[in-house]
């Protein structure tokens, strides 16, 4: 049986481990964590279960809303 660590990002439990996968996952993870520090989140961990919980919280920190511009998009 395979543990994994509770990490905030659970690299650990990624299959992925050649190329350039990981260096990516790394990137993604800073993003997100220099997002929500941009947005005032002071503690990531607390903050990435909560958008793990309920990811539809995600979409607008990034500006992504389910409402319909004038161009339909």
């Amino acid at each position: 049986m395979h543990h994994v660590r509770d990490v905030t990002f659970a690299e650990d439990a990624s299959t992925v481990h050649t190329g350039t996968a990981p260096r990516t996952m790394a990137s993604l993870r800073n993003l997100a964590i220099g997002l929500l520090k941009t947005l005032g989140a002071g503690n990531i961990a607390k903050t990435t279960r909560a958008i793990r919980d309920q990811p539809e919280r995600a979409l607008p920190l990034l500006g992504i809303t389910n409402n319909l511009d004038t161009y339909g998009t």
